[in-house]
């Protein structure tokens, strides 16, 4: 039997039957993917995810990407002997701080995913929040309750944002044109302040502004991991939330299943959180029939 890259032909050739009534399904469709973790750094999966992307586009699928970049922000950080601090996994934002999440947010960062996707033959286009007033917002404040008989803690997360509107005519306009829209995370409040506001929530406002068909959030891990460390392929919101509040699910993984359900109520029509450290999550996720990751459904 004849092999190509390692796999037998025919088992190539199942592949491809297996995702065929999938790209029939969402050809057309807005597919919002929010970009981070491990998958930004390694070299490899850079490579693979400006692949997958350029195919969804090839195929008549409409990508937008949002990303974050909490890594490369750390590292600058360090060189400056600034620490990060997190609260429910929002990086507490001081001016110096701000000053070096947009630099590396919108600058490096996003022209580096910008030339990845130019590279493979689509036509990428890097956006802040800033650009045509995409993403407007407002200060965060953060309520935190650690001790249910103790009152509420309001913490102060400083130069931090939450969405209170996304004006989506810019990326309509690209997406017409052909482009793919690559958005850093940024927005701008009502007096022009700059501030720095979470990806994964980003990406769920983006993604209900644009009515899209999914919310791709990729993160480090395969997924939502039940008692026994086993994935659960699908968790609907009361779960998720008694699975928050015994503390089954911590740290990061806590703002991503409240943007996820977000998402679900604004209209989005289904959100998986996939493992970006896993070669090709993106196709993996789309286009077989069982998918990789956890599927946060409202019920």
């Amino acid at each position: 039997m004849s092999v190509e890259n390692g796999v037998p032909r025919a088992s190539v050739a199942e592949i491809l039957i297996e995702a065929l009534p999938y790209i029939r399904r969402f050809a057309g469709m807005t597919v919002v993917i929010k970009y981070g973790g491990h998958a930004m750094v390694d070299e490899q999966l850079k490579v693979d995810f400006a692949r997958d992307v350029s195919l969804l586009k090839f195929i008549g699928i409409h990508p937008v990407v949002v990303h974050g970049g909490g890594p490369q922000i750390n590292q600058v950080l360090d060189k400056m002997g600034i620490r990060p601090k997190f609260v429910r996994g929002m990086r507490m934002t001081d001016a110096p701080t701000m000053d070096v999440v947009e630099m590396v947010l919108g600058g490096k960062i996003n022209k580096s995913i910008v030339a990845q996707l130019n590279q493979q033959g689509v036509r990428a286009v890097g956006l802040s929040g800033k650009d045509g007033g995409l993403i407007q917002a407002s200060k965060m404040q953060i309520v935190f309750q650690e001790d249910m008989a103790k009152p509420p803690e309001i913490i102060d997360p400083g130069m931090v944002g939450q969405v209170t509107q996304v004006h989506p005519a810019i990326i309509h306009t690209l997406t017409k044109d052909g482009f793919i829209p690559i958005i850093a995370p940024v927005g701008v409040g009502v007096e022009g302040e700059t501030y720095n506001i979470n990806a994964d929530l980003v990406a769920s406002h983006i993604a209900m502004a644009l009515n899209a068909g999914r919310l791709i959030l990729m993160t480090d891990v395969d997924g939502v991991l039940d008692e026994a460390g086993r994935l659960i392929s699908s968790l609907d919101a009361d779960r998720a939330r008694e699975m928050i509040a015994s503390q089954q699910i911590t740290g990061g993984m806590i703002p991503k299943i409240e943007y996820a359900i977000e998402a679900l109520k604004g209209g989005v029509k289904k959100v998986p959180i996939i493992n970006g450290k896993k070669r090709h999550a993106i196709l993996l996720e789309l286009f077989t029939d069982q998918g990789i990751g956890t599927e946060v459904t409202l019920r």
